[in-house]
């Protein structure tokens, strides 16, 4: 759960199994981002790269703007 719990041991699910990995996984783990990366054709890395990219955008720590995107949902754009 390091992920998202802040424990900073990022294999361990802290018994509540890998999001994404697992069955019912709730945890955000390194396998939650082996997953992520496999369903698009990436690296574990380049998954985590793009998930902090778009988490910094929203949460400020980088200029963005919210555009909708052609598929109906909201997109964080560079300004």
């Amino acid at each position: 759960m390091c992920y998202n719990c802040g424990c900073k041991m990022p294999d361990n699910p802290m018994g509540a199994g890998h999001a994404g990995h697992e069955y019912k996984g709730k945890s955000i783990t390194n396998k939650t981002f082996d997953e992520a990366g496999k369903s698009m054709s990436q690296t574990p890395e380049e998954a985590k790269k793009n998930a902090i990219d778009l988490l910094k955008k929203i949460l400020g720590e980088k200029p963005s703007k919210i555009v909708k995107d052609d598929s109906g949902f909201d997109r964080y754009d560079d300004a």
